[in-house]
């Protein structure tokens, strides 16, 4: 077990990457707490992580929930030793039709909330400590309408590094993961229907090099390496796992004879 005794916390834990992640690190032995803002799919991600797991309410955009969380966490199992700050929204925010609330909410939760977790998470992380957050490809496709959303998630990527400048003196090694069109309830507003996705899911494949989207496991078991000592010396690094979308697009099916 490559987690056996470590205990992992895990902001949005209760769906998508956050869950999956969630139950492998159960799978490999750690305890695992996990935050949300939904009840229902909390008490039911719950159910699924057993005695491992801890689940929280608690929005990643409040600052005092996340310090009250971290500290139900500590009492419940010790000092911290994983945190994945994966908790994170969709936004379009096209030029020209983009209110200053809707944008500000978007910046709000993918990158303020991420350092403040982050911040919040430090008086109760053990030294040599991991810390995941979770970028996007879309910090460097330049998609159409998407200027909030990428510019956050280019901020992760920025933001890690200086992270990873001030906490290695402690040995907490900070690194992020960058998603690329993943199985997930996320795509729910772009595509509410099983056709809607059905049509999203292939034109999404047919500009993956690999020829299909991702799913949450493919995320998850990059994290589990990230957060285990296999990634012992990987620090302020970004790894994608896109199919090859950002690294050889020219290599999409889209583009083949």
């Amino acid at each position: 077990m490559r987690l056996k005794g470590k205990v992992a916390f895990i902001t949005g834990g209760n769906s998508g990457i956050g869950l999956a992640t969630a139950k492998l690190f159960a799978g490999e032995g750690a305890w695992v707490v996990i935050t949300g803002r939904n009840q229902a799919t909390l008490d039911a991600a719950a159910k699924e992580l057993g005695a491992n797991g801890l689940a929280i309410n608690a929005d990643a955009n409040d600052v005092a929930a996340l310090d009250k969380a971290f500290t139900q966490a500590e009492a419940k199992f010790g000092k911290l030793d994983i945190v994945f700050a994966n908790a994170g929204i969709a936004g379009n925010t096209p030029l020209g039709g983009t209110s200053l609330a809707d944008f500000e909410k978007v910046i709000r939760t993918n990158l303020t909330s991420v350092f403040f977790t982050v911040q919040a998470a430090l008086p109760h992380l053990n030294d040599n400590a991991s810390i995941i957050l979770n970028g996007s490809v879309i910090s460097v496709l330049g998609n159409p309408g998407y200027s909030a959303y990428a510019a956050t998630k280019a901020g992760v990527r920025a933001m890690a590094r200086v992270m990873a400048s001030e906490l290695s003196p402690r040995g907490i090694r900070v690194n992020v993961v960058a998603p690329g069109a993943i199985r997930t309830p996320i795509w729910n507003g772009a595509a509410p229907t099983a056709g809607a996705f059905a049509a999203l899911e292939t034109r999404m494949s047919r500009s993956t090099p690999l020829g299909r989207i991702g799913e949450v496991d493919h995320i998850a078991k990059t994290v589990l390496f990230l957060a285990s000592d296999d990634a012992a010396h990987v620090q302020g690094q970004e790894i994608f796992v896109d199919g090859g979308a950002t690294a050889l697009p020219a290599g999409a099916p889209i583009y083949r004879g």
